[in-house]
């Protein structure tokens, strides 16, 4: 890829090296950019827009709340449409999962989890030595300090490494590449939760506050996912020695997986869940840390009755509205059991992908689906770093009128490339067929490209 393709302006843009066409207007679906050129939204922005893009009811119904009210802060107010969303969002979540604390994205949202836990912990016990949490290599769970401490890539990590904190690691539920040799998906499920039980014993139940998992993994190593059984065990192990369940549903959550909640597939109720993105489907920024019965009335109720924690826009009446708003439009237009056969069916398609030299593996559940690229088939040996597979894979999808969720460090934190399928939830069979005709030629095109250039 050429450098400084960035246009030239005063747009601190996150990546130099790219050259940002300038969208217009987007429909559905679709984006349209200022040179005419029409793309399918296959990743929904970063997995965000469920309900597509240019929703005129949703429109309609922001004017109107703009106009009624902007912004309130909640450490003094509270507002009917905070309220009436955070029923909804509790409504939506599975068991006990009754108390909803907004925020503005995911980091923050798994960053208000640690400090839940840990406060939790504090005002149940008087004094507590638990704080440690433990989490995943090839998972992601945002951007900021404590959010990048649980992050298990190495890439994103490696230049802060000083300022991130001391949290222990352990080997994802990779059926793909799991270093146990399994290929049997029950087997390494069990193994993958056996390996939690050991890192609990030993660094000490008594300093580890919480685990914190994807029950499908997003952007670190797309549409990986376990057997039930290991939700199930990791239920039972939290529960034995004392440690709080995180589930971070910041990319799967509000119908992406074809449940309301990805835990939905594994029966399972966290302590904590979190979820952001699709909440909204785009139209604003929010998040949510939503916490159990328990943990909400420790702190609130039993305990000092103040939460030592804040954002600004934390219960912003206006993102809390649009919110409410979407989820409704989710409800009503059943675009989650759309979601569940539009997926099946894209599914279905993407196993004759196979023929090509280089796609290692397809999974996922609903539309929130992974493609992992390798260099030989057989030997699952990934691309060199300087190939950058994902970004060829990207160009090509790009010249085909497709936008795609490229992705890399699957395999040891660097090595790795793989993109993510996540188009807007309410996409129709021809659309997806459409889709799956650009991203077919997209990836012929680079497959050829790199293969025959080797021979």
């Amino acid at each position: 890829m050429s450098k400084n393709l960035a246009p030239k302006n005063n747009v601190f843009y996150r990546n130099q090296n790219w050259r940002y066409p300038k969208i217009e207007k987007a429909k559905g679906i679709y984006l349209y950019d200022e040179s005419g050129n029409v793309y399918i939204d296959g990743c929904s922005g970063s997995v965000v827009a469920n309900i597509g893009h240019g929703n005129e009811e949703v429109a309609t119904y922001s004017k109107a709340l703009i106009e009624r009210l902007g912004f309130t802060h909640l450490s003094r107010w509270t507002v009917d449409v905070i309220e009436e969303t955070a029923k909804k969002v509790a409504d939506f979540a599975p068991g006990d999962l009754n108390h909803v604390y907004f925020v503005s994205g995911g980091s923050e949202a798994t960053e208000t989890a640690v400090k839940m836990a840990r406060q939790y912990f504090v005002e149940r016990d008087g004094h507590s030595s638990k704080w440690k949490v433990i989490s995943k290599w090839n998972s992601y769970h945002g951007n900021t300090i404590g959010a990048l401490s649980m992050t298990g890539i190495t890439s994103r990590r490696k230049i802060f490494d000083n300022y991130l904190l001391n949290f222990p690691k352990i080997e994802q539920f990779y059926l793909y590449r799991n270093t146990w040799g399994l290929d049997d998906r029950k087997k390494m499920s069990i193994k993958a939760a056996e390996a939690l039980e050991q890192e609990i014993k030993e660094h000490g139940s008594d300093n580890i506050a919480a685990f914190i998992s994807e029950p499908i993994v997003g952007s670190a190593a797309p549409g990986i996912h376990p057997d039930k059984i290991y939700f199930d065990k990791v239920r039972e192990i939290c529960d034995k020695y004392d440690i709080l369940l995180i589930i971070d549903e910041v990319m799967s959550g509000f119908g992406r997986t074809g449940e309301k909640f990805a835990v939905n597939h594994y029966d399972l109720v966290p302590d904590i869940l979190v979820a952001a993105k699709g909440m909204s489907a785009g139209y604003t920024p929010i998040g949510c840390a939503i916490a159990n019965d328990e943990i909400f009335n420790t702190i609130m109720v039993k305990g000092s009755g103040h939460f030592i924690h804040g954002h600004t826009y934390a219960g912003n009446p206006l993102s809390c509205g649009i919110a409410g708003k979407v989820m409704d439009i989710i409800e009503r237009d059943d675009i989650i059991e759309n979601a569940k056969i539009q997926g099946h069916y894209l599914m279905e398609r993407l196993q004759g992908l196979y023929q090509y030299d280089c796609i290692g593996d397809i999974r996922g559940k609903g539309l929130m689906i992974g493609i992992e690229f390798v260099k030989n088939k057989k030997t699952k040996e990934p691309f060199e770093k300087d190939v950058q597979f994902n970004n060829k894979i990207m160009e090509a999808c790009f010249e085909q009128g497709l936008i795609i969720y490229p992705g890399g460090g699957s395999v040891d934190g660097e090595l790795g490339d793989h993109m993510l399928l996540a188009p807007p939830l309410n996409i129709t069979r021809d659309e997806v067929d459409l889709l799956f005709v650009k991203l077919e030629a997209g990836i012929q095109a680079a497959n050829d490209a790199y293969f025959k250039e080797a021979k």
